[in-house]
């Protein structure tokens, strides 16, 4: 079991696919192609262990891994980095072979099916892994008397630039023309898959409270969860676990924001802060914000301020977004 265990070192070059040819971002599932078949999450044990494993395409049939003991990101993983285990793959026939980083470990994988099964060194099967599509609980949220309902696809009227897709959902770069100061917030959002880019180049926007506070929204699945990453507060704090689901899922920001406070000479007196949930788990909990983003179209000041979500150049889609506005 050790071996094995030490083995889901690995990532995984796989079927070869025949989607992407062009690198465009794709909103719809049905055009993302054969490796988007492949990506995604899985789910088993390995004795009474559990184990889940991210896979991470890269385009081209390429891909990476993440191993996590102890389950999935908010499933049982506890973010000790020493369970979180990454590697490399190579495509061998016909088959989607997975192998260690760590040359010192043997075990191999294979994913055909939607199944992940890891073989020991001996080609015994040891472990066999499920694919699984978590949802947020938190999607299709209903509004509580009083809230303020900003996006329910039936207007984009309700922002500044507010433009629908075809499927009469919210597109990217838009600022909502009413201002708020404390408020809760619930948004649902989803990425472009776009396996062909890295880092800040794959589905990114943010959500700035007060058009003044970014938390950022980008495909960080399978990353290690920086500030700049999805969930992250930007220049101020990393989200507590990188809830990121794959892209072309949808998503949930829950959010309790409280705006800062200023004296009758518009002096600071107290820092904005923020509590946040990330498709229903806690990232961010009583966060201070001591100052704005950088770039933030609306400077810190005692006025309330808009609901933005940036266009920085990807397609990302958003639903089912109301504030309900709080005393401070």
């Amino acid at each position: 079991m050790r071996i094995v265990l030490l083995s889901l070192m690995f990532s995984v070059c796989c079927m070869p696919s025949y989607a992407q040819d062009k690198k465009q971002p794709v909103l719809d599932p049905a055009k993302a192609g054969t490796d988007f078949g492949i990506q995604g999450e899985y789910s088993g044990t390995v004795g009474d262990v559990k184990i889940g494993i991210q896979v991470i395409a890269d385009s081209d049939g390429k891909f990476r891994s993440v191993g996590y003991i102890g389950g999935l990101p908010g499933d049982g993983f506890d973010g000790t980095p020493e369970k979180k285990i990454p590697g490399t793959g190579v495509m061998e026939g016909d088959r989607c072979v997975l192998t260690p980083s760590n040359p010192d470990h043997v075990a191999r994988g294979e994913i055909k099916d939607g199944n992940l099964t890891m073989y020991d060194k001996d080609n015994v099967k040891v472990a066999e892994f499920v694919k699984v599509k978590r949802e947020s609980p938190t999607l299709g949220l209903k509004p509580p008397e009083g809230a303020v309902v900003l996006f329910d696809g039936t207007t984009a009227d309700n922002f500044e630039n507010g433009r629908m897709s075809e499927d009469k959902l919210l597109m990217e770069g838009v600022t909502s023309k009413q201002k708020f100061g404390s408020y809760k917030l619930h948004m649902e959002f989803l990425l472009s898959y776009m396996p062909y880019a890295q880092g800040q180049g794959r589905a990114n926007s943010g959500c700035y409270h007060q058009g003044r506070y970014e938390v950022q929204i980008l495909d960080s699945f399978g990353l290690t969860g920086e500030d700049n990453e999805c969930g992250g507060i930007y220049k101020i704090a990393r989200p507590k676990t990188n809830m990121c689901f794959p892209p072309l899922s949808w998503q949930t920001y829950d959010a309790e924001f409280h705006a800062a406070e200023y004296d009758t000479d518009g002096k600071k007196m107290k820092n904005a802060w923020v509590t946040v949930k990330h498709n229903n788990v806690l990232i961010h909990e009583n966060q201070e914000l001591p100052h704005g983003t950088t770039a933030a179209p609306v400077k810190e000041g005692p006025e309330n301020g808009p609901l933005f979500l940036q266009n920085h150049g990807n397609p990302i889609r958003f639903r089912n977004i109301w504030i309900q506005p709080i005393s401070g």
